[in-house]
């Protein structure tokens, strides 16, 4: 039976890859026009509602499918609010919502790519449930209270932007500074305001839990820069956070004892994109879901940085 989905407003997809990129003719007008529709087509499970192209490649929570298939099939319902960023460097695009499954509440993240002639050739999802966080403890909101600071869609003013390497250097900075997190903030900072939105958690104390060396237990961040949203000044991470599962104990800078939650190897996957302001970050949003540890996505070329 057929399920329909409510959608509202329009969406707006980005990602771009860092390094050498060849300039695309579809600009952020016909990206954002190519998400919009593929989110009409998601939500009414058909495909001819949107521009793809002759083959899609398409995965889902890093595990590679015919096309369309997994919540392409059961999403029934877009409850917003959308946050869109987008790349017409790369031809990536990506969008943020929340969704529902029947009565299953999720958070979902979507990176496509748009071809020059503006057809879908690559959608990747990640979709975070409570039922694929279940364990250990990890953060999930409730899709009635999800948000997005109203300053990440801002349009920063040309001559007042950092270039696309200093935006991805603030997220490499991020996942450094995350990475067997010993208090020391690494090349990145961090504004006083700053919060972190995980799968619809909002989190206020991101500097300071970072120079507490709560995140100790991480150890390893794997990652890719994949889109520079130039006018919003947003850098978007594909990536994996291994945890090996030996560590029990620990001290905090504080001389405060915490113990970690991880007690066996286990891994996050994410798409978690970070809004840099003045110079320093400003915004974190991620949807992310537990993984098989040491799982690899699909769409690495090389070995893991």
């Amino acid at each position: 039976m057929t399920r329909t989905l409510t959608i509202a407003g329009a969406v707006i997809l980005t990602a771009a890859l860092s390094g050498a990129a060849m300039a695309q003719s579809c600009d952020a007008e016909c990206l954002e026009d190519a998400a919009a529709q593929y989110r009409a087509a998601y939500g009414a499970h058909d495909v001819s509602l949107a521009p793809f192209a002759e083959e899609v490649r398409y995965t889902e929570n890093n595990v590679e499918m015919p096309f369309p298939d997994g919540t392409w099939d059961t999403v029934t319902e877009d409850l917003g609010p959308v946050q869109y960023f987008s790349d017409p460097v790369t031809g990536n695009v990506i969008f943020y919502t929340a969704i529902m499954q029947d009565a299953i509440e999720g958070f979902l993240a979507v990176r496509l790519h748009v071809t020059e002639d503006g057809e879908i050739d690559e959608a990747e999802h990640i979709i975070s449930t409570a039922r694929n966080l279940s364990s250990p403890p990890t953060p999930i909101g409730k899709v009635a209270d999800y948000e997005h600071e109203p300053f990440v869609n801002d349009v920063v003013p040309e001559e007042a932007r950092a270039t696309r390497e200093a935006l991805a250097a603030h997220a490499n900075g991020y996942f450094d500074t995350l990475q067997l997190n010993d208090g020391e903030i690494r090349g990145t900072c961090f504004h006083d305001y700053a919060t972190r939105r995980e799968n619809g958690m909002v989190f206020t104390d991101i500097g300071p839990a970072f120079e507490t060396g709560r995140y100790f237990f991480n150890n390893r961040v794997r990652r890719e820069i994949i889109l520079i949203d130039e006018r919003r000044q947003v850098a978007l991470g594909r990536g994996f956070i291994d945890h090996k599962g030996q560590l029990d104990e620990y001290m905090l800078t504080n001389g405060e004892e915490a113990y970690s939650i991880f007690q066996e190897p286990q891994t996050w996957a994410f798409l978690e994109s970070f809004k840099v302001q003045d110079g320093c970050i400003a915004a974190v949003l991620a949807a992310f879901y537990q993984a098989p540890y040491y799982t690899r996505s699909p769409w690495t070329v090389g070995p893991d940085r």
